[in-house]
């Protein structure tokens, strides 16, 4: 159970909040450092995982595994499109559904992120069981946070 801060005064270095956004912050900027190098940004990074992991996906498939909004996926995909690392194809029997699928070019570069990867891993200072339930823990507070009426929500009475 959470101590109950509303008695004491706000400090920033006490909200769950800022850890969570300056360690995002620090993560993201290990790995921006080391794409660079290959020609990604990290959302781009991001997006060719989700491709890796499984292709063909749609974009929908991929907003949802990515969490991102239309709006921010597709220019996502047009730069990748741009940049000769994924093609996108329309469905033959459903014009509306688009997949997307790696190049050749686009699956070489999995193979020379995959150090970078290690490296911002190894970066951390934590071990593999330290690494592995953090991301459990923040994995759980993710669904737990999103899930209406879930735990810590609001009374809505």
């Amino acid at each position: 159970m959470a101590p109950d801060v509303t008695r004491e005064p706000a400090r920033l270095e006490d909200q769950l909040c800022f850890a969570l956004y300056a360690t995002s912050k620090a993560v993201t900027g290990a790995y921006r450092e080391r794409l660079a190098d290959v020609g990604l940004t990290y959302p781009q990074y991001l997006a060719m995982l989700a491709v890796w992991e499984r292709e063909g996906r749609t974009v929908a498939e991929l907003g949802a595994a990515l969490d991102l909004d239309s709006g921010t996926l597709s220019p996502l995909l047009k730069r990748l499109e741009r940049a000769g690392l994924v093609r996108r194809e329309r469905s033959a029997t459903d014009e509306r559904v688009v997949r997307v699928r790696a190049t050749p070019a686009g699956r070489v570069l999995e193979d020379r992120v995959r150090p970078i990867r290690a490296a911002v891993e190894s970066a951390t200072g934590l071990t593999d069981a330290e690494f592995a339930d953090l991301r459990r823990t923040l994995l759980r507070l993710r669904e737990t946070i999103s899930i209406p009426g879930g735990p810590g929500a609001p009374d809505p009475s």
